[in-house]
This record gives C-alpha cells, sequence and structure tokens, in this order.
C-alpha cells in the first residue's frame, strides 16, 4: 500500500503504551494480535495500516 510502512515489534509496544513484549508475542500465539509478516531472520513485521485496523477492532469491540 502506498504509504504503508512495515512496522517493528518495539514500533508496535511504544505505541501500544508499554505493553510487554512476552504480552505481545502471546497475544500472537492465541491470535489476538495484528496480522504480520515473519521475516527470514525471524523478526516479525507488521503493515502499519494493518496495525491501525486491528486498534479499530479493539475499539469497536469493547
Amino acid at each position: 500500500m502506498k504509504g504503508d510502512e512495515l512496522m517493528t515489534v518495539d514500533q508496535m509496544l511504544v505505541e501500544l503504551g508499554g505493553v510487554s513484549r512476552r504480552t505481545f508475542y502471546r497475544w500472537r500465539e492465541i491470535g489476538h494480535a495484528p496480522a504480520g509478516l515473519k521475516l527470514p531472520n525471524g523478526e516479525i513485521r507488521v503493515w502499519r495500516s494493518e496495525f491501525a485496523s486491528w486498534l479499530e477492532s479493539l475499539r469497536e469491540a469493547a
């Protein structure tokens, strides 16, 4: 998507206001984290647009 960017886990944790890395990876295990890409080196990246959609879905569920 034009203008989109891939976010690192650290960037997402900052935007989530202090959620721990362990919590984020637990959310991934149970399917409650935004869809991401796993790079060949094992690092996770998430498109900013996907992260924003995921956050919006949490607000709708609340």
